[in-house]
């Protein structure tokens, strides 16, 4: 029997996320953390509603799944997220020592992978997951702010 829980699945749960983040105003980034094919942790960008600009989806992902578990690290977890993490974020899942990072949409401008090293050198980097829905929802974004 084919696991019902695969890459797109939990892609899903995170983009559910940054369709939250978009009916409050905020960029629609979401996030989900799995362990063991559960979802431990589940955010989305929170910088309007907290006016901090490190409320990214992925740090406040990171928090609440390194509150599940009981400790700072997130080893045997993968993050799911529908935009390429930032640098600041990539640092965050580096001391993490998260074992996957899976994302959606490539961020040509602030994207992590442009830079040299920015995970932890055993983090497993999966990207292009959902990538047409998730650049889609982040193009109709900054369509809508620029009206």
């Amino acid at each position: 029997m084919i696991s019902p829980y695969n890459d797109e699945y939990f892609m899903k749960q995170a983009f559910h996320e940054a369709e939250k983040a978009l009916e409050a105003g905020e960029v629609p980034v979401g996030a989900v953390v799995v362990a063991k094919n559960q979802v431990i942790a589940r955010s989305h960008n929170l910088t309007e509603r907290l006016t901090d600009v490190t409320a990214h989806a992925e740090t406040q992902a990171i928090t609440a799944a390194a509150n599940h578990l009981g400790g700072k690290y997130l080893k045997g977890c993968t993050l799911y997220v529908t935009l390429e993490p930032c640098t600041m974020c990539g640092g965050a899942l580096y001391w993490a020592q998260i074992d996957k990072v899976v994302f959606g949409a490539s961020d040509q401008k602030r994207g992590a992978g442009r830079h040299f090293e920015v995970y932890h050198p055993k983090t497993e980097v999966v990207s292009g997951i959902m990538e047409s829905e998730c650049a889609e929802l982040m193009k109709a974004f900054f369509q809508s702010k620029r009206k």
